[in-house]
């Protein structure tokens, strides 16, 4: 029997980042639903989103607003990859359909982790003590 092996086709990393979203689809039997939820971690062109009521079938359409963390809306169309349907905490992982660059700096680039560079030393105090030390301080035996 032939094993379906599925690759990933990420074009950039993915940050954590926990955006308020609400999702609007419409059921094969005609429902429209709308689910209100969070980002679990946001990429240039997708999202991981935890729906906790309902979740949208794989390859169905979702018109998603996400407010971003500085507080602008953004409206996009997604397509649904996959869901996972853990009873604790059901995702959907969804790919941009358009949009992307709006989505790239309204979201994506604001959720990046800030790196702080330490601050600058203080004169030379400190260097040359690490490592000093007299022969054998570290013998087994």
């Amino acid at each position: 029997m032939p094993r379906q092996v599925e690759s990933e086709h990420r074009s950039g990393p993915r940050y954590l980042a926990s955006l308020e979203v609400k999702a609007e689809w419409d059921e094969p039997g005609g429902a429209h639903v709308v689910a209100e939820g969070t980002t679990e971690n946001v990429g240039p062109e997708g999202t991981l989103v935890h729906l906790p009521r309902h979740l949208p079938q794989v390859g169905s359409r979702v018109r998603l607003e996400v407010l971003g963390e500085t507080g602008e809306r953004l409206q996009v169309i997604a397509e649904v990859l996959r869901i996972e349907r853990h009873p604790g905490h059901p995702l959907a992982a969804l790919q941009l359909l358009g949009e992307t660059d709006e989505w790239k700096g309204l979201v994506w680039e604001p959720a990046a982790p800030r790196v702080t560079p330490p601050p600058p030393a203080e004169g030379e105090e400190g260097e040359g003590e690490e490592g000093e030390g007299t022969e054998g301080d570290d013998v087994t035996h």
